[in-house]
């Protein structure tokens, strides 16, 4: 089909040579430029159409949908109209010619042209960029991260902005320009007859509408590949079904054990079932994970599959680090603030929401969140001092405690390796202090781009992500079992669990990933509270659920018990009871929880306590 657009195509350009810019009518000659054109033409279309646009097929015929062999008519046409003007250009059927005309207006148009182009062609290459670097990354991931503080952040991001999309948009922006601001006038040659077919009044409207079609094209674009629908559908629709179903957890009547359980809690950057082996659930040909595979087996690892591992769904508010802590800890999606207000303000960070961090300050836990990155980064630290008063131990602390040098700087602040043997220490300090304890931390190596490769890690496999993967596999499975032999870990619940999918697009595009195939997160409880789980196939595989239900399931592992099996909108998967997506499905229940919420927004966002 796409070869057939192409020799279509080469038969309309023909057409048109000979009718407008070949006099010479034979047919020896009309042969001649068919023939040129059915060769030229889908070669070209076809060579760009694989190896730009990555189409897997040109030759076959019925590969894919109406979009697709739509796309190739345009490119076929395109190559076309191009191979057309350069005909005409060479066999001087067009000239250019200078023109003395110049007007203050015409000079504002062309400068407001380059500014629509510039903005046109930034929204192309931004979005392809970010598709590229962070996957299939949502809108509202953006919005909220722009609306949250970047301290912290990796400048490695800016300068591949710059040197990547802003270099590009430079590039095609000068072309355009080239363009606008060349006075010459273009006339068409043909036998005796010749016409100014682009004077500088049609040089200038023509400048302009090219410029407002970049922009226009970018921007749908950028709107088509980041699903703009789901923004438009937080701001512009209502739905009260996240009203409906929500149990807020102080009304919920929590009682804890007697002896407080502590609670280990282990978030792991990027951390995927994918990269286990097929037979397992994964996507490789060989585990990455053997050790985390094997501590999942020891615990109670929840999965969408029937009897392989797998994970919870990446519904709307959960897909990158901030929100998958908030997620865990409320029983909330991080939604899209739609009033005045943002994240990660000091006293602003949700003060509505009951967090896991509040429950546990209530009962007397002292809480330590360690990091090894600025926790400022997405409102972290805000968010931990204002639901819990955490200790905070991130890369900051670090350098004014003296655990780092003041001016060391690895990865993200400092890496997993000295994570690891930090986390160690204070947990030994937590243990010994008569509380029960709420350790919280992230490891950060397995962080895109390409995760950050240890002195210490062997390199099994030829893509370095892969090596970073496995080697955080290995120093996981060592921090557990050290936590296991501790004298504190009878009376500990340990829960892993990934934050998010990665978004290392590089490492799934080399190892080639059907996009049929549903990632997952990795994720497993170890060592319960007596009694509250079972080995039944029916709470552990075959779920639908999402990070938020994560929320009260892991309160259950810790002996506490409340009225229901609802807190957040969040299920408590060891009930067995069906969460709001095996309930309504995903598709439904997702695009409900898009829109904008009254309460989310009203009694999350802002605080309902009245003020005096």
């Amino acid at each position: 089909m796409y070869l057939l657009m192409g020799v279509l195509v080469a038969l309309l350009i023909s057409a048109a040579e000979l009718w407008k810019f070949t006099p010479e009518r034979t047919v020896k000659r009309a042969l001649a430029v068919c023939l040129k054109n059915l060769f030229v033409i889908p070669v070209i279309t076809g060579t760009v159409q694989m190896h730009v646009f990555h189409y897997p097929h040109y030759l076959t015929t019925g590969v894919g949908g109406v979009g697709a062999v739509l796309f190739s008519l345009l490119l076929a046409l395109l190559v076309g109209v191009s191979l057309l003007t350069v005909h005409a250009v060479v066999n001087r059927s067009i000239t250019f010619e200078r023109s003395d005309v110049d007007t203050k207006k015409g000079r504002g148009l062309r400068i407001l042209g380059l500014a629509l182009a510039f903005l046109g062609c930034m929204c192309v290459f931004m979005t392809k960029w970010c598709k590229r670097e962070y996957g299939d990354i949502p809108i509202d991931q953006l919005v909220v991260t722009y609306l949250s503080p970047t301290t912290g952040s990796d400048m490695v991001d800016y300068t591949a902005v710059l040197e990547g999309p802003v270099l590009w948009s430079l590039f095609f922006t000068t072309i355009y320009g080239l363009f606008a601001f060349s006075k010459a006038q273009v006339k068409y040659h043909y036998g005796e007859t010749v016409k100014v077919i682009l004077a500088e009044k049609g040089h200038r409207i023509v400048s302009l509408v090219l410029a407002i079609a970049m922009l226009v094209g970018g921007l749908g674009y950028g709107a088509w590949r980041f699903k703009f629908d789901s923004l438009v559908n937080a701001y512009m629709n209502t739905s009260t079904f996240i009203d409906d179903h929500y149990v807020d957890p102080r009304d919920a009547n929590i009682q804890f054990p007697e002896k407080k359980r502590n609670l280990i809690h282990i978030y792991l950057e990027s951390m995927e079932n994918s990269y286990m082996s097929k037979d397992l659930g994964g996507f490789m040909d060989e585990n990455l994970i053997p050790e985390l595979t094997e501590i999942a087996r020891e615990g109670y690892s929840f999965s969408h599959l029937p009897d392989q591992f797998g994970g919870p769904e990446s519904a709307i508010g959960t897909t990158w680090s901030v929100a998958s802590m908030v997620n865990m800890s409320t029983g909330l999606p991080m939604k899209v603030p739609t009033e005045a207000n943002s994240y990660g303000s000091e006293n602003n960070f949700l003060p509505g929401a009951c967090m896991m961090g509040d429950l546990l300050k209530e009962q007397g836990y002292e809480q330590t969140l360690m990091f090894g990155a600025d926790s400022d980064f997405g409102g972290l630290t805000y968010c931990f001092k204002s639901h819990g008063d955490f200790k905070i131990m991130d890369y900051k602390y670090a350098v004014w405690t003296g655990m780092i040098p003041e001016n060391y700087l690895v990865w993200w602040g400092y890496e997993d390796d000295k994570l690891f043997e930090f986390a160690k220490e204070e947990l030994t300090r937590m243990s010994e202090t008569g509380k029960p304890f709420n350790f919280v931390m992230e490891t950060a190596d397995t962080h895109r781009p390409e995760g950050y490769l240890s002195p210490n890690a062997p390199t099994p496999y030829p893509n370095q992500y892969a090596n970073v993967v496995a080697y955080s596999s290995a120093e996981v499975n060592k921090f557990v079992r050290w936590i296991q032999e501790q004298p504190f870990y009878e009376n500990t619940t340990v829960v892993i669990t990934g934050d998010h999918l990665s978004m290392e697009s590089i490492f799934f595009e080399y190892y080639k990933f059907d996009d049929n195939y549903r990632r997952s997160q990795y994720n497993v409880i170890l060592n319960p509270y007596p009694g509250v789980a079972s080995d039944s196939k029916e709470i552990l595989f075959n779920r639908e659920y999402a990070n938020f239900d994560f929320f009260p399931t892991i309160l259950t592992s810790i002996g506490a018990t409340y009225d229901g099996h609802r807190l957040g909108i969040g299920t408590d998967l060891f009930s067995g009871a069906p969460t709001i997506f095996e309930e309504y499905g995903f598709k439904k229940a997702n695009k409900e929880l898009e829109k904008r919420s009254k309460l989310y927004n009203d009694k999350i966002l802002e605080d309902p306590t009245p003020t005096l």
